[in-house]
């Protein structure tokens, strides 16, 4: 996809040193570099091993990395259709308000509807109104009617522990 002033691209292996330094850069931003535990190294294997889990597009101002979108494939049963996740969007500041985060997203609904998948979804943090003004620009709905849970650490393996024989007791 070419814009004026950007082109967006396929990250490779190459590239994992500069999604790593995004990332942290954009937890950052949201309050939240604390949380960031992910190295080059987790990266490396989950967009290029044997097994890919994700995939990063890469927006360049000219020769600079400009943003990125990190995704993956998801599926709805009800639709009977896949889906693309869209798990981080990051444009550096300097590169903000000049069409990249929409660039992402549009090469995105491109890469959604190739796949023959129905949709195209991500999360926001709820106080974070400028990108949720952003994505309602672009047509975007939020969807309030599911509520997000998550299970980790010693719940998460309290529960990979639990057999009916340990229900028993």
């Amino acid at each position: 996809m070419h814009e004026p002033g950007f082109h967006i691209a396929p990250a490779t292996p190459a590239d994992v040193p500069t999604v790593h330094r995004m990332i942290l850069a954009l937890a950052d931003h949201l309050g939240l570099a604390h949380a960031v535990v992910a190295t080059e190294s987790d990266l490396t294997d989950a967009l290029f091993g044997p097994q890919p889990r994700a995939e990063v597009l890469l927006a360049w101002a000219g020769e600079a990395p400009a943003g990125f979108a990190l995704y993956y494939g998801n599926y709805s049963t009800f639709r009977g259709r896949c889906g693309l996740h869209l798990e981080d969007l990051y444009v550096e500041p300097a590169w903000r308000s000049s069409g990249i985060g929409r660039g992402l997203l549009a090469r995105l609904a491109q890469i959604t509807l190739e796949r023959g998948c129905g949709r195209l979804e991500w999360w926001v943090l709820s106080e974070d109104a400028k990108a949720t003004s952003f994505y309602e620009a672009i047509g975007a709905a939020a969807q309030d009617e599911w509520t997000v849970f998550r299970l980790k650490g010693p719940a998460l393996q309290q529960l990979a522990a639990w057999t009916r024989a340990s229900d028993a007791g």
